[in-house]
């Protein structure tokens, strides 16, 4: 493998990876898109084992197929069993597990198989527990002390930790063997995007769909441009938090012209649609995972070339206006975020030239290209030359 370079074929023996889910969708960004296709690019033969329809090969990884669970219990205990025994099955040479839950089964996997182990980190799990809505608020300080605790014990069994962020990289540093890869955008991807043709003015928001990401919010927003008799469609794209919920916002796409809300699309048609709009919104709540985090979809509008709309917290005040790629608000106020897009409306040569500097700066700075090397760095470290 040529680390100086652009990523050749490994030229030994193929060297098999599992790359080991049950949260994420089979097509997850970071897990298929970005990590499992770098590593076949570079000749490794890659494993996902996710939950999907059915045995599958895509762009050259083979999809292992886990049953969708019924429940949350069914997934973390009776679907973890299956994800082993496949994991098992598989007599990889790499084992990388991007779920919590699967921790457990990658220190059994470790002692069994002698093999290296990977746990990526996704998200800050210690933060997210103080905002679970179906975590009790009494046991959350609970929860948070046996979850600090049984990830410390069961750390010591993995011989790398990949962190897709930086914020949470102080409670991790201690690991022999801490790897930050950033989540950053594939810049590749943008050559493909259609050219944006004339429209009404185009908000979009692409992630999951619930209250703490600022779905509510966003559709009091777009209640407040209406009454300003705004022209402007709104296209909410992302998993529905309950069937609850897309009731609620249903109720908006009513009295709203303009408003819809999707649901999920694949990557590439999620990609279309903010390629065709005239601005990206960002406006989640300010829970302390948020605070501490950078969306990936933030830089994906960036690199896009649109303006971007973001909560007012510090990371993100210090990349948008850093950059000047676009506006923050108080993601708590709708008529703020309703006086952001009308002045980007009111404004549309400054905001070509935020949409202009937010690409300049995924291009520059916020990219997958530097960091696909930091993981093929970390996959040879441990194999120890048998993937170069």
């Amino acid at each position: 493998m040529n680390m100086s370079g652009s990523i050749t074929a490994v030229n030994t023996k193929q060297v098999h990876v599992a790359q080991i889910t049950t949260v994420h969708p089979p097509f997850d960004t970071r897990i298929f898109h970005k990590q499992a296709k770098t590593l076949a690019r570079a000749g490794y033969d890659v494993t996902l084992i996710a939950r999907h329809a059915r045995d599958e090969t895509i762009d050259g990884i083979r999809v292992a197929a886990l049953p969708v669970p019924r429940n949350r219990l069914s997934r973390m205990f009776v679907l973890t069993w299956k994800a082993f025994r496949e994991a098992l099955r598989q007599r990889a040479d790499v084992y990388h597990i991007h779920d919590p839950e699967l921790l457990p089964m990658g220190v059994v996997l470790k002692l069994l198989t002698r093999k290296p182990v990977l746990y990526d980190i996704h998200e800050n799990v210690l933060a997210q527990i103080r905002s679970k809505a179906w975590i009790p608020r009494a046991l959350r300080p609970v929860m948070r002390l046996v979850y600090q605790m049984t990830e410390g014990a069961l750390l010591r069994f993995a011989d790398a930790i990949i962190l897709a962020e930086d914020s949470y990289h102080p409670r991790y540093r201690g690991h022999g063997n801490c790897v930050i890869v950033h989540n950053y955008p594939i810049v590749s991807m943008r050559k493909k995007l259609p050219t944006a043709v004339a429209h009404a003015f185009r908000v979009v928001y692409v992630g999951g769909v619930s209250e703490l990401r600022g779905a509510l919010t966003m559709a009091e927003a777009a209640r407040v441009l209406k009454e300003r008799d705004a022209d402007v469609q709104w296209a909410v794209i992302g998993p529905i938090q309950s069937d609850d919920f897309q009731q609620v916002l249903q109720h908006t796409e009513i009295d709203v012209p303009g408003f819809k809300v999707i649901g999920a699309l694949p990557f590439d048609e999620a990609q279309h649609a903010i390629a065709n709009a005239d601005v990206g919104l960002a406006v989640l709540k300010p829970v302390p995972n948020y605070v501490e985090s950078l969306p990936t979809k933030l830089l994906e509008y960036m690199m896009a070339g649109i303006p971007v709309i973001a909560s007012d917290f510090p990371l993100w005040r210090e990349i948008v206006e850093g950059n000047r790629c676009g506006l923050t608000v108080d993601p708590l106020d709708p008529r703020a975020i309703a006086d952001a897009i009308c002045y980007l409306i009111e404004h549309p040569d400054e905001a070509v030239e935020m949409g202009r500097r937010g690409r300049q700066a995924v291009e520059q700075k916020y990219n997958w290209r530097q960091e696909e090397m930091k993981l093929l760095e970390l996959y040879g470290s441990l194999l120890g030359g048998r993937g170069k």
